[in-house]
């Protein structure tokens, strides 16, 4: 299990402070959620845990090894990312599972649908007509198919509709009752009550509270705005 380290962690960007001096600990096999108003660092700070940005001071480490000294390709497939929207990039399922993992069989690209909650019979249906949430699946296995030990998830329901949403959410959440090690952004208090272990409250790039889910007040007093 992986367990990141934020020590002093600043963000700056054209001269202005998007995130400042966060000092956190996320522990191994727990899902911690990125929560705070509009503009409050999240997605920024997210995208630091697999180098999609780097900070401009401070320090993040992952088991104690500094992110920047590891390769960065690497490093990806250790730490997966589930977007937002879905974007699927090859003419089939079974090849959509195989873009990160190109010697993927196909008894093990079945298996892999079983874990997102997709019959077999999708391995061989074109990507193209598949619903929004059948869409977020299937990028959620072609993430799983690399083997990761963390999971970031940037709001990975709010574009789907609510019945795709709770699909989603439930396959998620199964896979964190498994161990995975996740961080997870979102503008839902309910949804983070039902998927987090743990809380970061962000405002103005600041880490203002934190701690587990039951102990926020950010998240038990508020509600969220997606389903």
């Amino acid at each position: 299990m992986t367990r990141f380290d934020l020590r002093d962690v600043t963000v700056r960007r054209e001269g202005r402070l998007i995130v400042d001096r966060v000092t956190a600990t996320l522990a191994a096999g727990r899902c911690t959620a990125l929560v705070g108003p509009s503009g409050a660092g999240k997605s920024t700070l997210l995208r630091l845990f697999n180098r999609l940005d780097d900070p401009t001071s401070g320090s993040l480490l992952i088991d104690g090894a500094a992110l920047e000294s590891l390769d960065v390709l690497a490093l990806r497939r250790r730490v997966g990312l589930v977007g937002q929207r879905p974007v699927l990039v090859a003419g089939t399922v079974f090849e959509e599972l195989r873009a990160g993992a190109p010697t993927l069989e196909r008894e093990r690209a079945l298996d892999l649908l079983a874990r997102v909650g997709l019959p077999e019979a999708m391995l061989d249906r074109a990507g193209v007509g598949l619903s929004g949430g059948e869409a977020q699946r299937i990028c959620l296995a072609r993430t799983l198919a690399v083997g990761p030990e963390v999971l970031l998830l940037d709001e990975p329901t709010s574009a789907l509709d609510p019945e795709a949403a709770r699909a989603v959410e439930e396959t998620l959440c199964g896979l964190l009752r498994d161990g995975l090690t996740a961080v997870l952004v979102s503008h839902s208090a309910e949804q983070v009550r039902r998927m987090a272990d743990d809380v970061l409250v962000l405002r103005e790039g600041r880490l203002v509270e934190s701690g587990a889910v039951a102990d926020v007040a950010y998240v038990n007093g508020a509600g969220g705005s997606h389903p």
